[in-house]
């Protein structure tokens, strides 16, 4: 019987600089921080807003998407199937939608600010980014998907100078666990 041989491709410089060394965490920090700081700042204003988690709340959420089923009867901006997501799902329940939002702003903000669990966080606010560019809103939520989306990459390193230095080691990995685990 034959043995399957392994083929490994080594990394190239650039890739294993940004994305394996922690001499690139700097970087990360500086982006991490500007994308945090974003998040936060919007979370913030929402969680302070009685039209997002007040006695109105899912007024603000109705809103956007109304305007962005508008977008879409136009045949611009919004596909028809996010648009029936938001008509079927989003708008009978603006107020869950509103506090999800809001909190979740917050959250990512938090988790990129303080650069804990950031791969996580990140993955969430690019999540959010798309969200709202598949709702027709362009503003910056480009830059901010394609940020996200490095920083999703560079997990490894990007909470170095936060708290992933300490807490990733604590936790682990899914593909670690056996060899940290007691047989």
């Amino acid at each position: 019987m034959r043995e399957k041989s392994t083929v490994y491709f080594p990394e190239n410089p650039v890739s294993r600089f940004l994305f394996s060394s922690t001499r690139s965490a700097v970087i990360w920090l500086i982006i991490r921080l500007y994308l945090g700081s974003t998040w936060l700042k919007a979370g913030w204003g929402k969680l302070h807003n009685d039209a997002w988690t007040g006695e109105n709340a899912g007024a603000a959420l109705t809103g956007f998407v109304n305007g962005a089923l508008a977008k879409s009867q136009e045949g611009a901006d919004v596909a028809g199937w996010f648009a029936t997501f938001l008509e079927n799902t989003v708008l009978p329940h603006a107020k869950l939608f509103s506090f999800v939002v809001a909190y979740g702003e917050l959250l990512v903000g938090l988790g990129l600010v303080f650069g804990l669990l950031t791969g996580i966080a990140a993955f969430f606010g690019a999540f959010m980014n798309v969200s709202f560019l598949f709702a027709g809103t362009l503003s910056t939520n480009p830059l901010l998907f394609i940020l996200a989306t490095w920083l999703v990459l560079a997990w490894k390193v990007a909470g170095w100078y936060g708290l992933d230095r300490w807490a990733l080691p604590l936790l682990g990995t899914p593909w670690d666990r056996k060899k940290n685990s007691a047989p």
